[in-house]
């Protein structure tokens, strides 16, 4: 088989040329065209197929029918900083689909995935997310799709330029649209249009989440699954409008960032946020044209109350953001703790007082062990409470909450780490950057995971063998599944850190 990096290497190519196609090259017609694929161990493989255009800063169109598309290699990835090995480019409006049929009788469940990377960095081309372990182990049809991030797809110039109104949540306006195709198209892919599943990680989870109140979205997925990304609040426009003048004040004006090439304006991202310090921030903006309120401030959107919810974190979150290894956290001592860990709760809030209220709950950690536990619980947490309490609150249809608590074996010092459910949802165990292992207790947490996620979108409700029956959601209870060796279901692990920190105001990072 060729490997995915191979594939990468071998560019794109949308229109067929005339020659007799491979003996066993699945090829499928849909009402956006005729698709050639590869054969990928029993499954049907279509790659890079283009789901729609779009200019700079403006929303994106539908592509026309394909008449004859070779479906065999990755589109291209957003220009963004790292992943230099991959072809990028802000034409990157592209889907991927792994099918373990074709046969538009089998209405299998689809299971659609946003990739994290906040909105600014990643792809659905990391080999963790491949999709084929999912497909064939679940009997579903899983798509991934690539979109526009940073300034392509968040640059907020609605109160700078009135020729793009739509330029805050253009990446959104993008995933929106690849829903739209999968709506049209996805039965000829073997799949059930009205049984389509959403999952993402991070800021993947983060643009479902605000997806979920969307208008422009509504009816275009039938259940979803968050891991480790909220968006209670989006960005006010206001602020994003600052970030915007920064943004342009460090590349040269307007009409520099309209003709100047994709690089520059990756570069020009680290101009200084003017809100939040560092680099600037881009993320959906709350624009009273397609994001009219806040996801799940003031309460849920009453637009998401029906759709069937999982939300989820890891024990150990910010394990993944900073080093154990590095320098800061191995000479962290009880005198320097509170000053380091300030910038790294995400909240406003006196370090000290933290520092100990954490050492009288749990007077056997370290300042180490202290740093991590307060940060996962400051930084990631609050978020995910926060929506299924609103959830809980409203009487939403279904949600169901878990906590990876699986120590990586791999990576003992990174713990149950941010990313780590990733492998665990697309059973891509043995992928660079997995963290879990491969052995047994890996491999049956993992079919556990997959049959969840899957049992969620065929049925409705997360079951799986091997998993206790993982009940909802609700208040006071707060029902909770530890994915763990052992996995089990207990009420309310996170009471005391979850009581602690709502005392403070939550301010969603960059709103």
């Amino acid at each position: 088989m060729t490997s995915r990096r191979a594939v990468l290497a071998g560019g794109l190519a949308l229109t067929l040329p005339p020659r007799a196609r491979a003996a066993g090259d699945p090829v499928t017609d849909a009402p956006a065209g005729r698709f050639m694929g590869t054969r990928e161990g029993g499954l049907a493989r279509f790659l890079g197929i283009r789901y729609g255009r779009a200019a700079r800063f403006r929303a994106p169109v539908a592509e026309p029918r394909v008449a004859r598309g070779r479906a065999q290699a990755f589109g291209p990835i957003c220009p963004q900083r790292g992943l230099k090995a991959e072809p990028q480019s802000e034409d990157c409006l592209f889907l991927n689909v792994w099918t373990p049929g074709t046969e538009r009788a089998a209405r299998r469940p689809v299971m659609v995935y946003f990739h994290g990377g906040a909105y600014s960095n990643g792809s659905v081309t990391d080999p963790l997310n491949d999709g084929a372990a999912l497909a064939r182990t679940e009997d579903v049809v899983v798509v991934t799709v690539n979109h526009r991030l940073n300034a392509f797809g968040y640059l907020y110039l609605a109160r700078l330029d009135p020729r793009f109104p739509d330029s805050g949540n253009a990446g959104q306006l993008d995933l929106i649209l690849a829903l739209r195709w999968v709506r049209d198209n996805i039965a000829a892919f073997g799949g059930d249009p009205a049984r389509i599943f959403l999952f993402g990680q991070s800021g993947g989870g983060a643009k479902i989440a605000t997806l979920m109140g969307m208008e422009a979205a509504r009816g275009l997925f039938q259940s979803a699954a968050t891991m480790s990304g909220q968006q209670v609040t989006a960005s006010g426009p206001m602020n994003a409008t600052a970030r915007a003048q920064a943004f342009l004040e460090r590349l040269g004006g307007l009409e520099a960032a309209i003709t100047l090439p994709a690089d520059t304006l990756v570069e020009a991202q680290d101009a200084r946020d003017p809100i939040l310090g560092g680099g600037v921030y881009f993320g959906p903006v709350l624009d009273m044209r397609w994001l009219v309120r806040h996801p799940f401030w003031p309460d849920a959107n009453p637009q998401s109350l029906a759709i069937p919810m999982i939300l989820g974190n890891t024990h150990d979150e910010t394990r993944a953001f900073i080093d154990p290894g590095s320098e800061r956290i191995r000479t962290l001592d009880w005198d320097n703790l509170a000053a380091r860990m300030a910038p790294e709760l995400k909240i406003d809030v006196l370090p000290e007082w933290v520092v100990a209220q954490y050492r009288t709950r749990f007077p056997g950690d370290t300042p180490q062990d202290l740093f991590y536990r307060a940060t996962t619980a400051g930084r990631s947490w609050r978020g995910q409470v926060i929506e299924a309490d609103a959830r809980a609150a409203a009487g939403a249809r279904g949600t169901w909450v878990y906590q990876v608590d699986f120590a990586s074996p791999t990576r003992p010092e990174r713990g149950a780490p941010h990313t780590m459910d990733i492998a665990l949802a697309f059973g891509t165990l043995s992928a660079p950057g997995a963290f879990t292992g491969t052995g047994p207790a890996a491999q049956r947490l993992s079919r556990q995971v997959m049959g969840a996620f899957a049992s969620l979108a065929r049925r409705g409700a997360p079951m799986a063998p091997g998993l206790p029956t993982w009940s909802p959601y609700t208040l006071p209870d707060r029902a909770t599944m530890l994915f763990d060796v052992e996995s089990r279901l207990a009420n309310d692990p996170r009471r005391w850190e979850r009581e602690l920190f709502a005392r403070i105001p939550y301010i969603q990072p960059g709103s």
